[in-house]
């Protein structure tokens, strides 16, 4: 039996998966949008542990919705989406959202080190946290308050950018130094909203991925948190792939 259900139980789901830095509430501007079109949707946590972790718990959680997937990812998310898809059974496409595509084998943080367009980096604060194993921690990141805006959200308000940095979710040290998981997006079709002034993941490093995915690409103006600052733009990205992937269906009949 499915632990999650649906008023339309079988029909599409948008399964909307935030990045490194934030929760689920960066997606609000977008499924209040998606809402309004009588799409399924839902913001997954995402648990920021690394991509293996994390590609293994998005895959159970699509695996039980039942019907179809289109999953999206921001930023790191891209990684655990993709990882997540070739695992799950029901995931019909991706899309990225200011998102690394990242291939088999390779580590964030070499990605995102080859960006010319990215200052993320410099503004990164290490925590220790516990492991569970005795006395041991390791080391996860957030962004420094007083460079969140600049690196993040430039074009929101500083009481925007304030509001998600006091919210911010650190990441796991994980996330950047694990190898990324099988790519989905070599099997399935993927749609990419690039940002032009994506400081964080860096714009640079998000089209030439998105290329290598052979992504649909839009590119919008705006900053990392393009889902927050153009939240109409990236829903229609969204609708786009809905329809380009129910066509085939319709086409069959």
């Amino acid at each position: 039996m499915s632990l999650i259900t649906s008023p339309n139980a079988g029909s599409l789901t948008v399964v909307l998966v935030h990045g490194a830095f934030a929760d689920g509430s960066s997606w609000h501007r977008v499924i209040e949008r998606l809402q309004k079109e009588n799409v399924q949707v839902t913001a997954a946590a995402n648990p920021l542990r690394g991509p293996s972790h994390d590609s293994a718990y998005l895959a159970s959680l699509f695996n039980q919705i039942p019907g179809p997937v289109l999953a999206v990812g921001h930023s790191y998310a891209g990684a655990v989406i993709s990882n997540a898809a070739s695992i799950a059974t029901n995931v019909v496409g991706l899309v990225f959202v200011a998102a690394f595509a990242p291939d088999e084998g390779e580590r964030l943080s070499d990605v995102a080190g080859t960006s010319k367009d990215s200052i993320l980096g410099t503004t990164l604060v290490p925590i220790h946290y516990p492991t569970g194993q005795g006395n041991e921690t390791a080391v996860e990141f957030a962004v420094n308050p007083a460079q969140f805006q600049q690196a993040f959200a430039a074009d929101l308000s500083a009481a925007q950018a304030a509001l998600l940095s006091a919210t911010q979710r650190p990441v796991a040290e994980l996330a950047f130094s694990e190898p990324c998981g099988a790519a989905a997006w070599k099997t399935l079709p993927s749609w990419a909203v690039v940002a032009t002034q994506d400081k964080a993941a860096g714009t640079d490093v998000v089209r030439s991925n998105a290329q290598r995915a052979g992504a649909t690409i839009t590119e919008v103006e705006g900053s990392h948190v393009i889902m927050i600052s153009q939240p109409q733009a990236v829903t229609d990205v969204i609708l786009t792939a809905i329809a380009a992937i129910a066509k085939p269906v319709v086409e069959r009949r």
